[in-house]
């Protein structure tokens, strides 16, 4: 399948302390937690540790000698190619313990949220132009309407929301997951950024698929790593799932007391990706109240974040929004959240003919020998009897049945009108009373 048309420019390596523009004490006291908690001694593997070139690093570890918090060991480390060794004196282990108390916070340097934006736009998912035959390829596996390819594409393009509604058990996941697999390239996600001297991290390997990192040949001349800030990851455009558990404080900072740091919430993960809300109106809260915490960050591309203190900052919404129900959006939604929601894509059960099509498919999947007989029997009997309302689950919920039933009575997987209507049975409730 060809790759979307798009092309993210890397974040540039810092070349000095001045370019971090991160507080100069915040700087040092992560070197200095890093140290003591990674147990790290020379300036290569100090380096690794908080994401940052070794000029840098370097930059810095002589910036907490100067304050006498670091000091070389006076020795040049064999296994490290001769380099010099570093350690903690006394003072920089009292800084890192009173550091500690402040923030458990270590490791990679954050990035700036303002030097985070302009990454943010670098690799914005509006950028992205795909074509109908990236988006055809994306679904491949999926049997649907040419027009509503012919929906679809403008608005995974426009990187809007979208609104796909329509009776359940069509593909309307499927259909989510097919547009994710549609953008196809990657995006650097910071590990965490900074505001007001707070950290909030933000790579989540839950949530981002990190691309294989390349390896330096040892003997090139020429080397490829520092060709971007580490304090990156190089990963897929990310995709956020969320169904009937979503609730509006999931859509807030995360904030652990005991470590003192906070975790970005979902949306915030998802930047440069697809957020997914399936199964809207199943949520405790109401979708009127979900789709009312999006406007901002819908019609700015802007969304409002607030730390413990109450202080209220803006962070870049630049994400995909995909909202599916089986709900009829005028039964959950007034007119002006419907304005705020740029696509509204009706997902029909399919006809005859795809139903077919998707029978078919099912079955030479499954290893499911096709039959005349049972084909007929199922469109003449038994559909009728739900006013031929044809459904995309309803394919493999029928085979699936069949293959259990042969299975269970020891003979070969094969359809036939008595097992479809054994199948048939298990696809539907009765409606009756229950003696209690």
């Amino acid at each position: 399948m060809n790759k979307p048309i798009t092309s993210v420019m890397a974040p540039p390596a810092p070349r000095g302390l001045i370019e971090m523009k991160l507080p100069i004490v915040m700087m040092r006291d992560i070197l200095l937690k890093t140290i003591f908690r990674s147990n790290v001694e020379i300036v290569a593997d100090i380096a690794k540790a908080i994401c940052l070139p070794v000029p840098v690093t370097q930059e810095l570890v002589d910036l907490a000698r100067e304050q006498k918090l670091l000091e070389a060991t006076g020795t040049l480390l064999a296994n490290s190619g001769g380099s010099m060794g570093y350690q903690l004196t006394d003072a920089g282990k009292a800084r890192a313990h009173d550091a500690l108390t402040q923030s458990e916070y270590y490791g990679a340097m954050p990035v700036p949220l303002d030097v985070y934006r302009e990454q943010v736009e670098r690799q914005s998912i509006r950028n992205i132009q795909i074509t109908r035959d990236q988006l055809t390829g994306a679904m491949g596996h999926l049997i649907l309407p040419p027009e509503l390819l012919d929906n679809l594409g403008p608005a995974v393009s426009s990187g809007r929301s979208i609104l796909m509604y329509g009776p359940p058990g069509n593909g309307k996941s499927s259909i989510s997951n097919g547009i994710r697999d549609a953008l196809g390239d990657k995006i650097y996600v910071p590990r965490a950024i900074e505001y007001a001297g707070q950290v909030i991290t933000v790579y989540d390997p839950i949530v981002h698929s990190a691309a294989e990192e390349q390896v330096d040949d040892p003997n090139a001349i020429r080397r490829s790593s520092n060709r971007y800030d580490t304090r990156y990851v190089l990963c897929e455009r990310p995709t956020v799932v969320t169904g009937g558990e979503l609730s509006l404080s999931m859509l807030d900072l995360v904030y652990n007391p005991t470590a003192r740091t906070y975790q970005a919430p979902l949306q915030l993960k998802s930047t440069g990706g697809v957020f997914i809300v399936d199964d809207l109106g199943r949520q405790e809260e109401p979708p009127q109240a979900l789709v009312n915490r999006w406007i901002v960050p819908l019609e700015e591309s802007k969304d409002i974040l607030a730390l413990q203190s109450g202080e209220k900052f803006t962070v870049p919404f630049d994400t995909l929004v995909i909202f599916s129900t089986n709900f009829h959006p005028n039964e959950i939604f007034d007119g002006a959240a419907l304005r705020r929601i740029f696509f509204k894509i009706k997902i029909d059960g399919p006809s005859q003919q795809d139903f077919l099509k998707i029978f078919a498919m099912v079955a030479r999947k499954k290893k499911m020998p096709l039959d005349e007989k049972t084909l007929v029997h199922l469109l003449k009997k038994k559909y009728p009897t739900i006013d031929n309302e044809f459904a995309n689950y309803q394919p493999v919920f029928l085979i699936d049945q069949m293959r259990a039933i042969c299975e269970f009575e020891g003979i070969p997987y094969q359809m036939s009108p008595d097992l479809v209507d054994r199948a048939w049975a298990n696809m539907f409730v009765k409606q009756e009373a229950i003696a209690r």
